[in-house]
């Protein structure tokens, strides 16, 4: 199945506590279907000290489910994504509610 959220798209959370929120796709995990969004889904984690780094208390951005994440399209509003192919035969995916490719 063609993925409709990709990395590097930029995304608002429908649902849960960040609902409202904006972010970046940072990793998507197709076969959990959860991605990594800056910023969103923060949680803290006890980090021991190294050589290389600091040791302490970091946030860390946890995994949020693809159904609870929704594209945001150009006019910076929330969209479903749908696939179609172009002049050139390529699939290509697009708005819904614009119908602009992505």
């Amino acid at each position: 199945m063609a993925a409709r959220i990709r990395k590097g798209d930029r995304v608002v959370v429908l649902t849960g506590r960040d609902k409202g929120k904006t972010g970046e796709v940072e990793q998507v995990f197709p076969k959990e279907n959860r991605a990594i969004v800056s910023g969103i889904n923060m949680a803290v984690r006890h980090v021991r000290q190294t050589p290389q780094s600091q040791g302490g208390r970091q946030p860390k951005a946890l995994p949020i489910h693809l159904s609870n994440l929704a594209l945001i399209d150009r006019n910076g509003k929330p969209t479903r994504v749908g696939f179609r192919f172009d002049e050139a035969g390529n699939k290509v995916r697009y708005a819904k509610t614009t119908g602009d490719v992505i």
